[in-house]
């Protein structure tokens, strides 16, 4: 709970990492005309997080479709491929059924460069259990395929270590942070990003730990959002 930010905070001092970190082939995922981006800082940004209970009741893994053709119907990859082409550091070769080789990723969360793409899992920022849980029980099938598959900000899906998102599995950062230090500014900026950018809610456990962040090395950290109506 709140005792792993405790330990966490201090290892922060190393670095500030920044929130929005996008590469030229993550600029290619935007279309050329995208609505202007809120900006805020992180403590800022935390109060504009409205606070609820947490609901579980209903939810299941299959309420969201995910992985669907992506958002380039014509390419022959779905959304999982399109990420991947997308945070490639090096562009894979992309074969027939988008079958990618040779390209190299860092998983951001625990620093790791990865050459094979099926060592990584595309990991949905705020998960699908979270985000049911904090309103997306209530969105239509539509919306939450939306949210599931959302390519319009960089934050939304993460290609990561499939051991580091395993370990997340659906946990928020009151439970769990990514094991590099340096990371964490950045990780709990998307977050809350995230969360503004699909009107979801935090618990109150959740919203004090988000908080701890505001001061220390993160306390000068920036959050870029657009809300999806």
């Amino acid at each position: 709970m709140i005792k792993i930010l405790l330990r966490g905070l201090g290892a922060l001092s190393f670095a500030i990492v920044p929130l929005i970190a996008s590469t030229p082939a993550q600029a290619a995922r935007f279309p050329q005309e995208v609505p202007a981006a809120a900006v805020t800082t992180l403590a800022d940004a935390i109060g504009l997080v409205q606070v609820e209970d947490e609901v579980r009741t209903g939810y299941t893994r299959s309420s969201f479709r995910h992985w669907n053709s992506g958002d380039i119907a014509t390419d022959g990859c779905n959304t999982r491929n399109e990420v991947l082409i997308a945070e490639a550091v090096t562009a894979p070769s992309v074969g027939a059924s988008c079958k990618l080789t040779g390209g190299v990723w860092l998983s951001y969360y625990d620093g790791q460069e990865v050459t094979d793409p099926g060592a990584l899992d595309i990991d949905h920022m705020v998960p699908l259990a979270e985000a049911w849980d904090s309103g997306a029980s209530t969105w239509t099938p539509a919306r939450r395929e939306a949210y599931a598959n959302d390519q319009g900000a960089a934050t939304s899906l993460v290609a990561v270590t499939a051991r580091t998102n395993r370990q997340k599995s659906d946990q928020d950062p009151a439970e769990w942070l990514p094991p590099a230090p340096e990371a964490q500014c950045r990780y709990v900026g998307e977050w809350v990003a995230t969360k503004l950018r699909w009107q979801l809610s935090a618990d109150a456990i959740e919203l004090e730990a988000l908080k701890l962040f505001t001061e220390g090395p993160c306390e000068d950290s920036m959050v870029s959002y657009t809300v999806v109506p």
